[in-house]
């Protein structure tokens, strides 16, 4: 469940014009990796030197030549298809832009220094949601992605079943007034692959009212299953 961190309110900020982003990316292919599947059984061995038959019929399972009948290596793991979502860990595929919905809200505090980026698992299927939302509040051509922050990296990938949510903050600005703060109300989240950035990004509508960014003060948070206060307070 998401839980949203408490930040002390700052004085209003300076309005700024509105600005509309429609903005588009694309990343790195999926590729391929098959998980590294271990020899189910090997045949009993008997007679003397029983040791070196259990070798041998080991061997000869491992390579999938077991007669009786039993699981041979790699047989519970998916052939490797064109095309098919690169694994990561063994676990789940990486989860791809069309497999979640992403949506933003503000968090608490006056005015709006951070919001919350919520991803949720539409696929249907279990998914893992690697490292952090690569955020452009500009043009994709020529914005940076904004940074992260190391400390809020979970100790384990965010593996999502189908359905459910997983969350990043992200600092827009510092609060007051500054010249440097612009009103953006869309902007483009793209994800990782197990290689790089994925295919793909989405379009996610800045929460109503829209909200200021200062580029050069802008920082995102790793996805996690929940906001932690302390790792996910920046």
């Amino acid at each position: 469940m998401r839980t949203s961190i408490r930040r002390p309110a700052v004085l209003a900020a300076t309005a700024v014009a509105a600005l509309s982003l429609t903005l588009t990316a694309c990343g790195g292919d999926d590729g391929a990796k098959k998980d590294k599947g271990a020899a189910a059984s090997s045949p009993q061995a008997s007679g003397a030197g029983a040791e070196k038959n259990d070798t041998a019929a080991d061997s000869k399972a491992a390579a999938g030549t077991d007669a009786a009948g039993s699981d041979a290596s790699g047989a519970n793991a998916p052939a490797a298809q064109a095309g098919s979502k690169k694994k990561t860990g063994g676990k789940a595929p990486a989860c791809t832009a069309s497999d979640v919905k992403i949506s933003a809200a503000k968090q608490d505090g006056v005015p709006t220094t951070h919001i919350t980026l919520t991803a949720t698992n539409v696929s249907g299927h279990a998914c893992t949601l690697l490292q952090y939302p690569l955020i452009a509040f500009g043009d994709i051509q020529t914005a940076k992605d904004v940074p992260s922050v190391a400390k809020s990296k979970p100790g384990t990938p965010v593996v999502l079943n189908a359905g459910a949510p997983a969350y990043a903050a992200v600092r827009i600005n510092n609060g007051g007034v500054d010249e440097n703060n612009r009103a953006v109300t869309s902007f483009n989240v793209n994800l990782f692959a197990a290689d790089g950035p994925a295919e793909g990004s989405k379009v996610v509508t800045a929460p109503k009212g829209g909200i200021a960014v200062d580029d050069a003060v802008a920082k995102t948070g790793y996805w996690t299953p929940e906001l932690r206060n302390g790792a996910d307070d920046f």
